[in-house]
């Protein structure tokens, strides 16, 4: 799903997951992140090997990419604790909240895109 809608799997696979094979929260979320590693490590391969046989560093920006692994990091330490005291309910709510925010911003974003 992840490679055909372009979407992250934690907004599709967490809830199929959860709700088709009826895995815990947790167990749904460490799945995701090992598909999305996955999918990662497949897309961006073929790069590194055309960059290695060329001696090039495959046009990666090292400093952005340790500037957003150091601050998801530094993110998830809070936010793990968070989670915890929260309801799953709570939880619940606030991702529906934010898949259909994020839902929202790309249609808009789309529907403007066509509109011009």
């Amino acid at each position: 799903m992840t490679g055909l809608l372009g979407v992250g799997g934690g907004f599709l696979l967490v809830p199929a997951l959860v709700v088709a094979l009826r895995l815990r929260p947790p167990s749904a979320v460490a799945t995701s992140l090992v598909v999305i590693v996955i999918n990662s490590i497949a897309a961006r391969l073929p790069y590194l090997t055309a960059a290695s046989a060329a001696g090039t560093a495959g046009g990666l920006e090292w400093w952005i990419i340790g500037a957003f692994a150091a601050a998801a990091i530094l993110a998830s330490l809070p936010a793990g604790r968070l989670a915890r005291r929260l309801p799953a309910r709570t939880l619940s709510r606030g991702f529906a909240t934010l898949v259909l925010l994020v839902a929202a911003g790309v249609t808009t974003q789309t529907v403007i895109a066509i509109a011009t």
